[in-house]
């Protein structure tokens, strides 16, 4: 009787513990819509990569993705938004290289860009393509090189604003051609294709999904892409390698983060089905369609890219001698 006694005191007290635990967070998840922030406004290369992948998992999973355009300050109030949500993965965050320059220029940032937040996972990445205005005549890199160099200091190069990945795209891309050229940054990318149409901003470097579409509509020209290969989107167009830049590599790259503090199961969740979803050839067709490629990776393996990443730009910072802007 004191055996059988002390087993069914045991059991009740394993059954006790089970009931206390509950269900893993992520067991469930999710039961309700999430947030899916974009630090830049509509039109942006990451709310394209949102919208797609976000519908993805809204059909997945039976609750809504709703993707919330938070621009501002360079990433700074999306970051902000994401930094300061419940960490129960109910808020999410695409994000880019901005999520690291916007801290990196802040003079006070609100928060640390990997100790504040949870990592997820790779999303995408793609090149920056190199375009110009209709009103500047050129055909390719060559000539585009030859021009700027001919009068320093005259043409005048876009960026979607201070430290944004287009901006050190464009320094990084005018010191290896040794150019010197006036940098114009602007909030809104309708702004910058207006002034380029108009013939104020000679050329930009724009990460491929934010333009392809007035790239087909042929209002700017890509004379040369940043990937180590010819995008799917722009089979036509070379390589800045090709066109006269051997071994120029400009590319920028998307992943999904969290608040700090979400749970491993969530995590885990959410970038199991975010790699699920990537790897099957509807999105993936549509990210290349759109000038990204799908790309995927496990949580830690983000972080890791976050981190050399940092250390990357804080040397570009360092040599175009960036001061905090924020």
């Amino acid at each position: 009787m004191t055996l059988l006694r002390n087993l069914t005191l045991g059991v009740g007290v394993v059954l006790a513990g089970m009931l206390l635990a509950g269900p893993s967070p992520a067991q469930n998840y999710p039961t309700r819509p999430v947030r899916m922030v974009v630090p830049f406004p509509p039109g942006a290369a990451s709310d394209f990569l949102a919208r797609v992948l976000g519908q993805k998992l809204t059909d997945a999973w039976g609750q809504q993705i709703v993707v919330d355009n938070r621009p501002g300050a360079g990433g700074l109030i999306g970051g902000t938004v994401v930094a300061r949500a419940s960490p129960d993965g109910y808020t999410i965050a695409l994000i880019g290289q901005p999520h690291l320059t916007a801290a990196l220029l802040s003079k006070e940032p609100p928060w640390d860009p990997l100790k504040d937040f949870s990592h997820i996972g790779l999303v995408a990445s793609m090149p920056n393509v190199l375009t110009v205005g209709p009103g500047l005549q050129v055909n390719s890199l060559s000539e585009l090189i030859a021009q700027v160099k001919a009068k320093p200091g005259y043409y005048n190069v876009g960026s979607a604003g201070m430290g944004s990945s287009s901006h050190l795209a464009a320094e990084m891309f005018n010191a290896a051609a040794g150019l010197k050229s006036v940098h114009v940054p602007f909030k809104l990318i309708g702004d910058i294709i207006a002034e380029m149409y108009g013939g104020r901003v000679h050329y930009y470097l724009f990460p491929l999904p934010a333009v392809m579409p007035v790239l087909r509509e042929g209002k700017i020209r890509a004379i040369a892409s940043g990937g180590r290969a010819r995008a799917v989107a722009l089979p036509q167009v070379p390589t800045m390698s090709e066109a006269g830049l051997p071994g120029f590599v400009s590319e920028t790259y998307f992943g999904l983060l969290g608040p700090a503090g979400m749970p491993k199961s969530i995590i885990a969740r959410i970038n199991a089905e975010t790699v699920k979803t990537l790897k099957t050839e509807d999105l993936k067709t549509r990210f290349q369609n759109g000038g990204a490629d799908a790309a995927t990776s496990t949580p830690e393996g983000f972080y890791k890219i976050q981190q050399a990443e940092q250390d990357r730009v804080k040397k570009i910072i360092k040599e175009i001698g960036l001061k905090p802007q924020f």
